[in-house]
């Protein structure tokens, strides 16, 4: 399994360990471990052909001296790590670069493999390049994780690293060609989800580096208060599935908020919860709305929380057999909640059994990775170790990440009033962001500005492709969100979705023999493929029309 782009944060923008879906639904809750995980050995490493080898380059810690946010400044440089593929080079051919965004970059080697980068490559005779974030995977620059160490982890210093490596890189095997960024090599960036929209920033802050980017799913747009995460479940869940978990969260909220607090605590004794607040109550009942982001067309890819979840609470069969004796409280719970004649029946079944699903994973929970503890310490971000370990696990640079400048911040506070919520309106941004409080004592609104001088939702720049997903709950980041202005999409710049696609769908790619009879990818993601090719050719045809000389002899097989 690949873990799926830019972390849900389900509360206190403790990010998912792995899939958005992990949230609430695996023995061990992913998005509260606070396990310290090493580096991965060569073993663990994803099943990827055995010529693409990882190597590392010398680089600033610090890009910017003259910026006092970055004092005390640092004249050091730190091993940035990268993953390469030469095989498919023709002469005069590109270098794709595919940023790995806030992932060890071992999680983004199948698209070198067998995904995008591949498929670009191969129908451009180009260098393939996977390169790491700085404070992820190995490529930590500083030696802990302390607030103070973090200071150096913003997208400007990100975005620097990326520029200076395209500019200073020499490939083991190819170092008798002179392909740096600029005159030398046109150089392609992709990136999906967060890196898409470091992919986008690239492109328009390095212009005379990056002669093209393709952000997938890119974030162009940070956001505070991101209650419009969840408003791709509402439109895109399995059928029922949105109505009944809106029906499910007033039920829950109009006990949470009301004025009988004994009823609140027995509803969450209900589901063997006790010992939460109302917050982190709310956040973990509804850990599986995150998991439509973690749907994929590629099999080895494909999640399954959000199916089973929906089976679960729109079924008014009793599904769960150690809940049977529970049906007369949640009766009560669902006339509390408003509930009258046949749909008071209806919700009390959907009440069992969401009611079942939550308490069978939170056995399963207890039995491993929170063996031993209470509800609290198992769920609650106000739990959470602060770790300083440098590790391989994203969490703690994702979330500095989000209190300073990217936000993200899932709540159910500030859905609309005049929509039934996803998430409880319990869960709030003061909750989601504990841990910004906590771990780094932050106590301002990230600066969302730093990402949107740049355009935000508007984002646009010439030889920028922006590919979206149109079930993507991500989506509501970027420029394809709803209520933006729509865009005629050109060879120059390119604008395009995926019906029916998710998050980064077009960033995978199937192994070779495991196209089921030609059928995968799907139609429409093959077909976005077939115009990534077409375009960037024709880019790349533009850069050699302006260059002369030994640049524009044998360019690839275009």
């Amino acid at each position: 399994m690949r873990a799926a782009s830019l972390q849900l944060l389900p509360a206190a923008a403790v990010c998912l360990a792995g899939t958005a879906a992990a949230a609430f639904h695996q023995a061990v809750p992913a998005y509260l471990s606070t396990a310290s995980a090493s580096a991965p050995a060569a073993a663990n490493l994803p099943d990827i052909s055995p010529h693409i080898k990882a190597y590392n380059l010398s680089v600033p810690v610090d890009h910017f001296h003259n910026e006092s946010k970055y004092a005390p400044h640092s004249h050091d440089t730190f091993p940035l790590r990268y993953w390469l593929d030469t095989t498919r080079y023709r002469p005069g051919g590109p270098v794709i670069l595919l940023h790995s965004g806030e992932f060890d970059s071992t999680g983004r080697l199948a698209y070198l493999d067998h995904g995008i980068v591949k498929i670009l490559a191969e129908a451009l005779g180009g260098v393939g390049v996977v390169l790491e974030h700085r404070y992820y995977g190995t490529s930590w620059p500083v030696p802990d994780a302390s607030a103070a160490n973090m200071r150096f982890l913003t997208t400007d210093q990100a975005l620097a690293d990326t520029a200076f490596f395209a500019r200073h890189a020499s490939f083991p095997g190819l170092e008798h060609l002179n392909l740096t960024a600029g005159e030398a090599a046109p150089w392609i960036i992709y990136g999906g989800s967060y890196a898409g929209g470091l992919a986008a920033l690239a492109r328009k802050l390095y212009p005379d580096v990056f002669w093209g980017a393709i952000s997938s799913s890119g974030v162009t747009a940070a956001v505070e208060r991101f209650w419009q995460y969840h408003e791709a479940f509402r439109n895109f869940a399995p059928a029922g599935c949105s109505d009944a978990q809106q029906a499910l969260t007033d039920i829950m909220d109009r006990i949470l908020f009301g004025e009988d607090r004994a009823e609140a605590e027995a509803l969450k004794r209900m589901f063997h919860l006790d010992g939460l607040r109302d917050d982190e109550f709310g956040s973990v009942v509804s850990g599986a709305l995150g998991g439509l982001q973690a749907t994929n067309w590629a099999t080895e890819d494909d999640e399954d929380a959000l199916a089973f979840y929906c089976a679960a609470i729109t079924s008014t069969a009793r599904l769960f057999a150690s809940t049977a004796h529970l049906e007369d409280k949640a009766r009560h719970f669902a006339r509390l909640g408003g509930r009258s004649g046949r749909d008071l029946e209806r919700r009390t079944a959907q009440m069992l059994n969401w009611a079942g699903y939550v308490r069978n994973m939170n056995k399963k929970a207890k039995r491993s990775g929170c063996k031993g503890q209470s509800n609290a310490e198992c769920y609650s971000n106000r739990h959470v170790p602060d770790d300083t370990t440098v590790t391989n696990d994203m969490s703690r640079p994702w979330l500095w990440q989000t209190c300073t400048e990217w936000g993200y911040f899932q709540n159910g506070e500030h859905v609309p009033s005049d929509r039934l919520p996803l998430l409880s309106r319990a869960v709030t941004v003061e909750y989601s962001t504990v841990n910004c409080r906590r771990f780094f004592n932050i106590t301002t609104p990230p600066d969302v500005d730093a990402i949107n001088r740049h355009g935000g939702f508007g984002i646009s720049y010439p030889r920028l492709a922006v590919i979206d997903g149109m079930q993507d709950p991500w989506r509501a980041a970027t420029p394809h969100a709803d209520g933006q202005p729509g865009r005629a999409s050109t060879t120059e710049r390119p604008f395009l979705t995926i019906d029916w696609g998710v998050h980064h769908w077009d960033e995978f790619g199937a192994r070779e023999g495991a196209t089921e009879g030609g059928l995968l990818p799907p139609r429409q993601v093959a077909e976005n493929h077939r115009r990534q090719v077409e375009f960037v050719t024709a880019w790349l045809a533009e850069w050699k029309k302006t260059r002369k000389g030994e640049a524009e002899e044998g360019f690839g097989e275009l």
